[in-house]
């Protein structure tokens, strides 16, 4: 059944061939869905008939979010470790061993339970993409669990064993890669579409960049896309590797010289900046200017996770992109969307051109530049299917 949308005060295509400027933006606009994909984008006296219709009142409809960088598989929370960081002690990773602890005890159950529960949550709140990433469990069975439940709520699912030394392998690195690169990867694979790494060698925790290349390495070999955790902490290997290797995405960018920046413009990997995080920890932000300007495709993403960055709203990180980081409200609405789903290497979703999937999202507004103007209220929800609107 076709239904077509109307009273859309500004619909975002994220297609300049179909509206103005780089976000095809196109007023007094209507939408058609067919069969879950967009069949027809045009002004609204141009609709053509459906079978049913949905009326908006004068709000803007965006591309839903696509949220690429996400960690939601877990249990327990650290909300002394962020009330610590308030009163200036630094971040450096340590405190995922906690999360670890709390995961590896909690039932299957649980962790569906709240990994559900925050799926919701984001939808609520206009995402209708995400990844999400193991790297809480550290065993070959936890490692394998937690993928295996993420893959009951996305297609986007990411092999994250080397996210942190687990304290059983401390002093013993090289033991614990061969762990992840042997007997925990055969089993994780089958669950994953990619395979990420926590490179950074400023961390007594995460890995160099011999122990990254190794993980790297031996997931593709198995048939897993790249993705790389890089430069967060301090200047690193991470993002060179990262474009060296072609991974779909460096993710965090926080420290960069002249030459990562030049590296990524010259290759195809995605900077993926998570401001949410610089906003917890109480970080420099990274600099989004100088990647834009050089011509790199920027993603934004939550990174929502129990110790740097809790927040599950995308709309709050575009706002901090905006204040923080000197994107243009449209430059992050694009990173948020289009700029995810090239994160993701998708071409069916961030835009919405006929053809694309159905994912919708509704702005209480006349125009997306109010995510950013309203920071912290919840203007946006995700336009369903049957025509509800979530939230």
């Amino acid at each position: 059944m076709s239904t077509v949308i109307t009273g859309i005060a500004e619909l975002v295509t994220n297609d300049p061939s179909l509206g103005s400027g780089p976000l095809g933006l196109i007023a007094d606009a209507a939408v058609v869905v067919d069969s879950g994909a967009v069949a027809w984008v045009g002004r609204q006296h141009d609709a053509p008939a459906a079978d049913a219709r949905i009326e908006l009142g004068g709000r803007a409809v965006i591309p839903g979010f696509v949220d690429s960088h996400a960690h939601l598989v877990f249990a327990g929370d650290r909300a002394p470790e962020f009330e610590a960081r308030m009163s200036g002690v630094p971040y450096d990773g340590g405190g995922i061993g906690s999360t670890v602890a709390a995961t590896r005890a909690a039932s299957e159950e649980a962790l569906r339970r709240r990994l559900r529960d925050l799926v919701a949550e984001m939808r609520r709140q206009g995402t209708t993409t995400v990844e999400i990433k193991s790297g809480y469990g550290l065993t070959v069975d936890d490692e394998a669990r937690s993928l295996r439940l993420a893959a009951e709520f996305t297609a986007e699912t990411t092999f994250l064993g080397a996210h942190v030394v687990p304290a059983e392998y401390t002093g013993r690195r090289d033991d614990y890669v061969a762990l992840v690169t042997g007997p925990m990867l055969a089993a994780c694979a089958p669950h994953a579409r990619w395979i990420d790494v926590f490179c950074e060698p400023a961390s007594a925790h995460a890995f160099d960049g011999a122990s990254a290349r190794a993980v790297l390495e031996a997931g593709r070999a198995a048939g897993l896309g790249l993705r790389v955790h890089a430069n967060q902490l301090s200047a690193g290997p991470g993002v060179q590797l990262a474009v060296e290797l072609g991974a779909a995405s460096a993710d965090h960018c926080t420290h960069l010289s002249a030459e990562d920046v030049d590296a990524l413009a010259d290759g195809t990997t995605v900077a993926t900046l998570l401001p949410g995080v610089e906003f917890s920890t109480r970080s420099p932000y990274p600099d989004a200017r100088s990647l834009l300007d050089a011509g790199v495709t920027v993603a934004l993403a939550t990174d929502c996770n129990p110790g740097s960055c809790f927040t599950s709203s995308m709309a709050f990180c575009l706002a901090l992109a905006v204040r923080e980081m000197r994107m243009t409200p449209a430059e992050a609405l694009w990173a948020a969307t289009a700029g995810g789903a090239a994160a993701l290497q998708r071409t069916d979703i961030g835009h919405l051109r006929p053809g694309a999937r159905a994912d919708l999202a509704v702005v209480d507004a006349p125009s997306f530049r109010h995510l950013a103007y309203r920071p912290g209220v919840p203007l946006v929800r995700t336009l369903e299917r049957d025509g509800g609107v979530t939230g």
